[in-house]
């Protein structure tokens, strides 16, 4: 019985497997796709920029016959560089199509990425990869070579203006605007902007260059940036000439190209001449190495228009017999000597005789120099010397504390009133031996004017602190604020609230900037000094390092810094204050 099931069994098994190799023959058969076959409508191409939008060249390919519609079947065009084996091939897919054109930008751009030369013929393979939509049953055509030869795309350069006129004193106005157009559109990588220039017709042998950037199509020129750009390519200031410029376009790969070269007339001006005082003196007053241009502090410069690039000046220190000379700019290739209030290149040292402040005065156009006492003082209504120079001095002097700086505090009447260095109001000329008076529109902070305007009149008289700083020689600017009080502040006086300005001790003014306390000083401790019963008022810090001796004059500033510090040793001292020398002394 067992052996009846065994083969009943069977016999159905294999009734079932008969029946299901007869369903097979009865499926619809699909028989596979093949390679298409490529062909080029060119083997090789020259373009050129003019052609970049034009097709070029045409692939075709012959149909695959998958066993579906061409609608579903997926064609990838890949090129690259010849003998590569297509490892980093430029791929575009075409569906339901036999053929794509490319136009030359299409062409130029894939040879630029692969970073080939610019005018040099290259050869490319192409295939057409062909598979189903799910990317099944792909095929690679045959690979067609074609020889192309990459051309430059470059920008064109435009500008605002064709001929300029430039000024120095106009030199921060807008003065050519550069624009230009993308270069290698289409390109995918990076392209660097660099706009070249040269004397016109040189033909850019040697350019000099700006550095621009990428993704920058425009560049804006002041007047005085034009102006060296004629000066770098020997425009002598004051002449006329003409300017070459364009456009250098470069790409991520290296490939180079030019823009069309633009033509700029120039007027040019002589720019901002700096002249410095190297000397014998340097180290021994704080003003860098001796004998070092480089370090030499440098003079200021008359902005007035007729005096510009021709008249300077500085307030120095000088010990006695100290020998200097002239250089224009920070090096000895031009230098200047003298004798007799005459300039000479390359001349014999200037000196002066005597240790004082002095004012030194050149001019650069007429080779004239003078040597006299440096010196500031109050003149004017609002003043005890009135509209009258010779009162001025002494009486209404101001200390001269640091190069190109004087501090003073004088009793200022309800009026008008100016700085003057000398005994003497100014000819009006430019002569180096003329006097030099000072003043300004603008409230405190404001930039000074040589031989200007009055400061504006004092409203409210009393006592006030003015301050003549040079020490910007691009900028000289007057502070000015009520002297009307000076208190010692800080957590290092017996007796006195910490820090507290409403009840810290006033000092008493004796003249001459100079301000008095007596005080018990706690040692190790701090204190500064206060213009007024609040912060925020006018004070004064430590510029000496952190010193805590006695009986030494110790320097101060008022821009900001360290506490002083009090005595080593607790006990009562005297506090001077000197404003007009910058310095605090503390005497036992």
């Amino acid at each position: 019985m067992k052996y009846v099931s065994k083969f009943f069994f069977i016999a159905i098994g294999l009734v079932f497997i008969f029946s299901a190799c007869n369903k097979v023959k009865d499926l619809p058969f699909y028989s596979n796709g093949k390679a298409p076959v490529l062909s080029s409508s060119a083997t090789a191409i020259a373009a050129s920029q003019a052609d970049s939008m034009v097709n070029v060249v045409t692939f075709s390919w012959s149909d695959p016959k998958y066993a579906t519609d061409l609608k579903t079947v997926k064609f990838i065009i890949e090129i690259d560089s010849a003998g590569s084996n297509f490892s980093n091939p430029d791929r575009r897919t075409i569906t339901d199509q036999l053929g794509a054109s490319y136009t030359a930008r299409d062409i130029n751009n894939i040879l630029l990425g692969y970073g080939l030369s610019l005018g040099v013929p290259h050869t490319l393979d192409v295939r057409v990869v062909s598979s189903y939509a799910n990317n099944n049953e792909q095929y690679n055509s045959n690979v067609v070579n074609i020889m192309v030869t990459p051309y430059g795309d470059s920008s064109v350069l435009t500008t605002s203006a064709t001929s300029v006129v430039c000024e120095l004193n106009t030199a921060s106005s807008n003065s050519v605007d550069f624009a230009w157009s993308k270069s290698f559109n289409g390109y995918a990588g990076t392209v660097t902007y660099t706009l070249q220039y040269d004397s016109a017709g040189k033909n850019f042998v040697t350019p000099t260059e700006i550095a621009i950037g990428a993704s920058l199509y425009s560049k804006s020129f002041t007047q005085g940036d034009i102006n060296e750009t004629a000066l770098n390519v020997k425009i002598a200031g004051g002449s006329s000439g003409t300017v070459e410029y364009r456009i250098k376009s470069t790409t991520a790969l290296g490939a180079t190209v030019y823009s069309n070269p633009v033509l700029v007339t120039i007027q040019s001006y002589l720019p901002l001449l700096r002249f410095y005082l190297p000397g014998g003196y340097q180290g021994a007053t704080g003003n860098g190495n001796d004998w070092d241009p480089a370090t030499a502090p440098e003079f200021i410069r008359d902005l007035r228009p007729d005096a510009l690039n021709d008249l300077y000046y500085i307030y120095i220190y000088l010990p006695a017999g100290s020998q200097f000379k002239v250089t224009q700019g920070r090096s000895w290739d031009v230098n200047y000597g003298g004798s007799g209030g005459t300039l000479s290149s390359g001349g014999g040292n200037l000196s002066v005789a005597t240790d004082g402040v002095y004012r030194i005065t050149i001019s650069r156009k007429t080779l004239k120099y003078d040597i006299r006492e440096g010196r500031m003082g109050f003149v004017g209504g609002a003043t005890g010397a009135g509209w009258n120079p010779p009162n001025v001095f002494p009486s209404y002097a101001m200390g001269a504390p640091a190069l190109n700086l004087f501090v003073g505090i004088t009793d200022l009447a309800a009026d008008g009133w100016k700085l003057i260095d000398n005994n003497q109001w100014n000819s009006g000329g430019y002569g180096v031996d003329n006097s030099f008076s000072y003043g300004s529109t603008g409230s405190s902070g404001s930039t000074m004017e040589l031989n200007g305007a009055n400061f504006p009149n004092i409203t409210t008289a009393g006592k006030y602190r003015v301050i003549w700083d040079g020490r910007n020689v691009d900028n000289i600017k007057y502070e000015m604020s009520p002297a009307t009080e000076m208190r010692v502040v800080g957590d290092g006086m017996d007796g006195v609230n910490a820090w507290d300005p409403g009840t810290s001790p006033q000092m008493t003014y004796m003249g001459s900037g100079k301000w008095q306390a007596t005080l018990t000083l706690i040692a190790g401790k701090d204190i500064k000094f206060l213009a007024g019963n609040a912060w925020g008022a006018f004070d004064y810090e430590d510029n000496s390092g952190g010193s805590t001796a006695t009986g030494t004059p110790r320097k101060i500033k008022w821009e900001g810094g360290n506490n002083f510090k009090t005595p080593a040793t607790t006990g009562t001292y005297t506090i001077i204050l000197d404003e007009n020398n910058q310095v605090v002394t503390i005497t036992p």
